[in-house]
């Protein structure tokens, strides 16, 4: 049980490093499913009568569904709890997955991939963690342990990405899209190690001492400019990172590389993401997470346009995706550690859902866009310039970012 004293006593410690360890270990099922899933794209197009256009549609629906199901589920843990709600999720995603194969016209390719298990993951996803826990976390460790928990998800892209492509390769599309069905249902043993962690634990300051509404809360928050800053910097996170985790093999193979490139490529990004969520999550300790937010965001617009000028040789993508791992997923920690500093852990879940429902409407966009701009060009150029574009956005945009906690409307 996590109190008060949990830096003074061994146990309390032991008990912490078991709830960030479950809960990354519950992002890494997720989401290294969830960003090896542009792996499939090529086996789809080859073997349904679905047009590449049709196909990152459903890609993009389910970007959009995964940030749409989050404040949903936000809302719902604080009815439900957090354990009834990950149980849900993974049964979502395990049914949404194994269908997946059987989906002939878009429709149900939209409906099994795209809403099904896209809504399934949100209800496992960093917001529904990270608000779980942070009740339970002092404030001096909240964006440390997300950045450990936001990890998971990093480790999983390392070991899915490799282990998707082995099993496309050795036993095809249909069998990987099984196997990644029966992986979700690792979700359920590992939610129920936090709920018992947690059950009867002290929590750690709410805020206010009269409790704030949710109605309340989202009003405050959709008042203050902050909030929104922080919605646009994650929006133009979600495009990039939507684009790349759809259509990144499809760069790889418009040079006439293999698959197994991609494959690499997006576990190289995995494997960096580890260093750079952990390492975003110590900065934020020390330095404005704002500014943090400022220069990852700056970073990608330089990696992007050196990418573009460079010849696309396996190295140079390998080069690539290790340098974009660095800033993959370490906005997570400022952004959700951004968002605790404003409003309070209390409804954190729901709060940074919203946040993450526009980085996932960003996501839809990079996704079917990017299919509609190969179906159109036939290539990824306009893409990546928007990309840029986009991310010089967000690094400016950050600046103006109030780092300090609102003052609270009156309560009646």
């Amino acid at each position: 049980m996590i109190t008060q004293a949990s830096t003074a006593s061994p146990a309390p410690q032991r008990s912490l490093w078991l709830l960030l360890s479950a809960a990354a270990g519950i992002l890494m099922l997720n989401m290294g499913a969830r960003q090896s899933l542009g792996l499939f794209v090529a086996p789809l197009d080859a073997n349904r009568p679905l047009t590449l256009v049709e196909i990152s549609f459903a890609f993009a629906v389910s970007q959009l569904m995964w940030g749409v199901a989050q404040p949903v589920f936000g809302a719902l843990v604080e009815r439900w709890g957090s354990f009834r709600v990950i149980l849900l999720g993974s049964l979502m995603v395990a049914a949404g997955t194994a269908l997946t194969p059987f989906a002939t016209h878009s429709l149900m390719l939209t409906l099994s991939l795209g809403f099904l298990a896209a809504a399934g993951a949100g209800a496992g996803s960093f917001s529904i963690l990270i608000g779980w826990l942070a009740n339970y976390l002092p404030e001096n460790k909240r964006a440390l342990s997300a950045g450990i928990i936001n990890a998971g998800a990093s480790l999983g892209q390392f070991i899915f990405a490799p282990l998707t492509q082995w099993l496309i390769d050795g036993w095809g599309w249909v069998v990987a899209l099984e196997v990644l069905a029966l992986t979700a249902l690792l979700v359920i043993p590992l939610a129920a190690v936090l709920s018992h962690q947690t059950t009867g634990a002290v929590k750690h300051d709410q805020g206010p001492a009269v409790p704030i509404p949710l109605r309340v809360q989202l009003r405050e928050a959709f008042e203050d400019r902050s909030y929104l800053l922080i919605h646009l910097g994650f929006f133009t996170c979600g495009f990039h990172i939507g684009f790349l985790t759809t259509h990144l093999p499809g760069e790889v193979a418009l040079c006439s590389l293999t698959p197994m490139v991609s494959a690499n490529a997006l576990a190289l990004i995995g494997l960096f993401n580890m260093i750079g969520s952990i390492g975003a999550g110590w900065l934020c300790q020390r330095y404005r997470m704002k500014s943090l937010l400022s220069i990852i965001y700056a970073s990608r617009t330089v990696l992007i346009l050196l990418f573009m000028i460079a010849p696309r040789t396996p190295e140079v993508f390998y080069i690539f995706a290790a340098m974009l791992g660095l800033t993959w997923l370490a906005t997570g920690a400022p952004t959700a550690g951004l968002v605790g500093k404003l409003f309070g852990p209390r409804h954190l879940a729901t709060l940074f859902g919203l946040v993450l429902l526009s980085h996932q409407i960003g996501g839809f966009f990079g996704a079917w866009l990017g299919g509609a701009t190969i179906s159109r060009f036939g290539d990824y150029s306009w893409m990546w310039y928007a990309d840029a574009m986009l991310a010089l956005l967000a690094a400016v945009t950050q600046l103006p970012i109030r780092e300090k906690a609102l003052a609270r409307l009156a309560v009646t």
